[in-house]
């Protein structure tokens, strides 16, 4: 995929534009649940997602996808209890043999306590 922007052309390698993700497993100081989906939608190296769940009542994150497909993601969110949440993560993606994505997840709080925490998402 190329896309001009500023007057230079930007290849990734891996486009997650419309893709659907679950969480699967989630570290227990994550506020993340099961029933969430994070639709994906990206233009050139620049990835977004809004979500909401049971613990989150509206959460954004924006990302910048390497070639290798790695999303390094800065996310912001209000929880159930009416907290403003942001926090830091890398996303490392695994190709599965059906074709589907699987991201592994390194985070960080960097409001609150600041812990640190992982979390797997598989594509639906």
């Amino acid at each position: 995929m190329s896309e001009e922007i500023c007057d230079r052309t930007i290849f990734v390698a891996m486009n997650y534009n419309d893709r659907k993700f679950r969480p699967i497993t989630n570290s227990e100081n994550g506020e993340v649940s099961e029933e969430m989906i994070f639709h994906y939608m990206q233009v050139g190296d620049i990835l977004t997602c809004e979500y909401e769940g049971e613990s989150i009542r509206k959460g954004l994150l924006i990302g910048i996808v390497d070639n290798d497909g790695k999303i390094d993601i800065r996310y912001q969110q209000v929880n159930s209890k009416g907290q403003l949440t942001t926090g830091i993560c890398i996303s490392t993606p695994e190709l599965l043999s059906d074709g589907k994505i699987r991201l592994h997840e390194k985070w960080r709080w960097t409001s609150g306590d600041k812990s640190e925490g992982e979390s797997v998402l598989e594509e639906i």
